[in-house]
């Protein structure tokens, strides 16, 4: 007896927007669609599979609000212990829709094409309890590949133990393979004492698209 195979298969691909697309509980192979791009979702994060290029992969910026770790929230960098730079994406805005250079579940910085060149911000309210002994390291690491931890800022605090400092910081990083296939991420180290941080934002801008 001949055994037939079906090979053509339907997929439902659900019609939605850029906020659902956002928010939703993320499915491997689940695909959902807005008027600008098809998403499905893949390792965790849901990937635009069509169009491979259009304004989505072309030049934009995104701002990320952290609204987890506020003033009567601080966040604690515990002294000589690394953790990642944590911001949930409560209130964001782009200067198009379609477009994500961050990635709020897994405080995953992301890119589109090999060779891209992004321009990042960093914004967050810093304080140490003992400000003359403490600073604190902030750089970019990836899995494997680039050793993007040489985009890093080192962070002191003049003077006030427990005094609010502010810092603004501008990065450039171009991507990598790695980077593609699995993001980067900022991790903060405090030394010498343990710092608290809130208020952080991340602004990331597109300015050279490879690809």
């Amino acid at each position: 007896m001949t055994t037939i195979k079906n090979t053509s298969y339907r997929v439902h691909v659900q019609d939605t927007n850029q906020a659902e697309v956002d928010s939703v509980n993320i499915e491997n192979g689940a695909m959902l669609r807005t008027d600008d791009a098809l998403y499905m979702g893949h390792n965790g994060e849901n990937v635009i599979v069509y169009p491979q290029s259009s304004k989505t992969q072309g030049l934009g910026w995104t701002r990320y609000d952290d609204n987890q770790y506020t003033v009567s929230n601080k966040l604690t960098a515990s002294d000589g212990v690394k953790i990642t730079l944590p911001n949930n994406g409560a209130n964001i805005y782009r200067s198009q829709d379609g477009i994500d250079y961050y990635n709020p579940n897994t405080n995953k910085i992301i890119g589109d094409n090999l060779n891209d060149l992004y321009s990042m911000t960093i914004v967050f309210k810093i304080s140490a309890a003992n400000a003359n002994q403490t600073f604190v390291h902030l750089n970019l690491e990836n899995i494997d590949g680039t050793p993007y931890e040489r985009v890093r800022q080192d962070i002191y605090f003049p003077k006030g133990n427990d005094v609010q400092h502010d810092f603004h910081h501008v990065f450039q990083y171009y991507i990598d393979s790695d980077f593609i296939s699995n993001g980067a991420e900022w991790e903060i180290i405090s030394e010498g004492g343990d710092s608290k941080i809130w208020d952080i934002i991340f602004f990331i801008a597109k300015t050279q698209n490879a690809g």
